[in-house]
């Protein structure tokens, strides 16, 4: 649960913090269509390959209301991640709030072990100084099928530490302990996109070790395969044109090209409604786990959401 807990918090920087760094804040994203993929794989360039290669495919199952779903596997050791993230938005006087919704399953065969991830709210800060940045907000959970549970609580500044991108996270024998913060078996508390440190018990005590520097950390990338050889459905073959119109900050060349994706899609819809043909998820399935028992359920989404209290809803796995 430790070295799970700390994976997690390893990719919160790159998923919230990397765009603000490089581009000076956060920046009105493309629209992902319906059925668009990205396929890419990370290769274990150390002499012993002992990690092997490790597969990733995501692809846009809905667009209204947008969501992801993504697989990513190691085949070597035996491990998955899956799951799906959708979000909902709403403005406040000074903010844009995120709500998102989904979870991640990360199995580790070799060990018989499951974690159930879900994923916290969050809003954007700074619209009116026109340098935005993302802040997380409120809990996320961590359960394993072998008890133990992380709680993770997010703030920004002025709550833990007075610090932006602040978090505390502890770890218990199960849901019911997390009921006694006292009851705590670890905690970590620290900056997401910065320095945490880890302690037993339920505070963090001043000789406490360092958990994760996410500002040492070297992020590794994946790779793709050539944009000619990608199908036309995979994100960078299919947006290359308006890509290189933004580059060339052309903005007549990036309204035209990408009007002629949207409208394309339009036209796929109307002929699919004409043939009672619809989209069908080209990697991924529905599934409706309000109808499903522990037993009946493979994925064990339903046994570790009763096991972390938390509700079950419709959702969309591999």
């Amino acid at each position: 649960m430790v070295a799970v807990l700390r994976w997690f918090i390893s990719t919160l920087k790159s998923q919230y913090c990397s765009r603000a760094e490089t581009l000076g804040g956060e920046k009105k994203p493309l629209n992902p269509f319906l059925g668009e993929l990205f396929v890419g794989k990370w290769t274990d360039e150390s002499p012993s390959k002992k990690f092997g290669e490790t597969l990733l495919v995501s692809e846009q199952v809905s667009h209204h209301p947008p969501i992801t779903a993504y697989a990513i596997q190691n085949k070597t050791n035996k491990t998955t991640l899956q799951g799906y993230n959708g979000v909902r938005a709403s403005m406040s006087a000074t903010a844009l709030n995120v709500r998102q919704y989904g979870h991640a399953l990360l199995e580790y065969e070799n060990l018989n072990e499951k974690y159930l991830i879900t994923l916290p709210p969050l809003h954007i800060e700074g619209i009116l100084m026109a340098a935005p940045f993302v802040e997380l907000e409120q809990k996320s959970y961590i359960q394993s099928s072998t008890g133990y549970v992380a709680v993770i609580e997010y703030s920004g500044k002025g709550y833990f530490s007075g610090k932006s991108n602040s978090f505390k996270a502890r770890i218990y024998k199960n849901i019911r302990e997390a009921e006694d913060k006292t009851k705590a078996l670890y905690t970590v508390s620290g900056q997401w996109s910065g320095v945490s440190s880890i302690s037993r018990g339920n505070t963090v005590a001043s000789d406490a070790q360092v958990f994760f520097d996410a500002k040492r950390s070297q992020p590794q990338h994946l790779t793709v395969k050539p944009i000619e050889e990608q199908s036309s459905l995979e994100s960078r073959r299919a947006w290359q044109k308006v890509a290189e119109a933004i580059r060339a900050n052309d903005y007549n060349l990036i309204h035209e090209e990408k009007t002629k994706i949207e409208n394309e899609q339009r036209e796929l819809r109307k002929k699919e409604a004409a043939d009672d043909t619809p989209w069908k998820q080209k990697f991924f399935e529905e599934i409706d786990y309000t109808s499903l028992t522990e037993e009946d359920d493979e994925t064990g989404y339903v046994k570790l959401a009763n096991m972390a209290n938390l509700r079950i809803s419709l959702e969309i796995l591999s």
